[in-house]
């Protein structure tokens, strides 16, 4: 290793721009990992925070989950079979402040459950982002749809839903702003393989989430991006170290002539890989932590530390892999050819 060192210590320039360029393409897929995380929880916190089981939707409904009219009595003995389970309903909405300040909800509701909180008729409890818009425990919000009015009772933390705060209302209030006495929805929590039940479609958490609109075309696009710049530094990986070993290749031939072992000059070249892709993320990790904290606010933005550690891990194992199939000309150099063609 001190071989490899040696070399990295000698030509700094050279090792420098590929850990830039590696630092480079990872800072940039950490930010558009965390941008896509945080696109995902403003999408649909409200399903990814609950535990895994399984959706029950109308399956004339066409995967389409306003369509959806959940049977009374299906749902009655859904409930009654899964003590757990809950009906629920999602539409977007919105509500009036006191000086007629509208702000964009969705309105939840469901039946008895542990999984969301208990609204009284009349009473309404927020997403706490909609704090910014100056609405307080207390204040009273109105919709044109609805005749009474609706007292703020409290906040919950990460309840979004299609990009909006999520509003949960009683099914009183809800049945009577959308004029539908049917639920749309009913959901047993783990629950792992669906029941077979007539006129009815299940849904996993993530088949689920697939079916809110632009959900699985906005992953689907920030997902592609994340790939191609983890390919894209396999690439400059194998680029790189490729193009130092044909400067080498008089090197190799003359330490492969004086007995050193072609493991031992792959030894050299992961440790050299190893080094400037450690340095590269390292950098990489604490300035997308550090823009964490100064993204503009509103910005939706999660990097969480499993999402650092796994692209971290694959960005070393991309490294690895690029840089041992550049080395494969490594084991097909004869010294003396080699030696001869290095004085060339």
């Amino acid at each position: 290793m001190n071989i490899a060192w040696k070399e990295i210590s000698k030509n700094k320039i050279k090792f420098t721009i590929l850990g830039s360029i590696i630092f480079l393409v990872s800072f940039l897929t950490f930010i558009i990992s965390g941008l896509s995380n945080g696109l995902s929880q403003d999408n649909a916190a409200l399903i990814k925070d609950l535990p895994d089981g399984q959706f029950y939707m109308n399956a004339d409904a066409n995967e389409t989950y306003n369509l959806s009219r959940i049977d009374e009595n299906k749902q009655a003995t859904l409930l009654k079979e899964h003590p757990a389970a809950t009906a629920l309903s999602i539409q977007m909405g919105f509500v009036n402040d006191k000086d007629d300040k509208q702000s964009s909800v969705a309105f939840v509701t469901s039946t008895d459950s542990k999984l969301f909180p208990a609204v009284a008729p009349g009473e309404i409890i927020l997403d706490r982002s909609l704090e910014a818009n100056g609405i307080k425990v207390g204040d009273i919000l109105t919709n044109n749809q609805f005749s009474g009015e609706f007292i703020v009772k409290g906040f919950v933390d990460q309840q979004k839903y299609s990009h909006a705060p999520v509003a949960f209302i009683s099914m009183i209030n809800y049945q009577e702003i959308y004029r539908v006495l049917e639920m749309q929805l009913v959901f047993v929590p783990g629950q792992d393989k669906a029941q077979d039940i007539a006129s009815l479609q299940a849904f996993s958490n993530k088949d689920f989430l697939n079916t809110i609109p632009s959900y699985s075309a906005e992953q689907l696009s920030l997902n592609m991006i994340i790939w191609f710049l983890v390919a894209i530094s396999g690439m400059l990986f194998a680029i790189f170290f490729y193009m130092m070993n044909v400067q080498k290749i008089g090197l190799y031939g003359i330490l492969k002539a004086l007995g050193v072992k072609t493991s031992r000059l792959f030894g050299m070249m992961w440790y050299q890989m190893i080094v400037i892709t450690i340095v590269a993320l390292g950098l990489s990790v604490a300035l997308s932590q550090g823009f964490a904290m100064i993204a503009p606010e509103g910005m939706p933005f999660s990097l969480t530390l499993a999402t650092t550690v796994q692209l971290s891990v694959l960005f070393l194992v991309i490294g690895f892999v690029g840089a041992t199939l550049s080395g494969l000309q490594i084991k097909k150099i004869e010294p003396l050819q080699a030696i001869q063609q290095g004085e060339v």
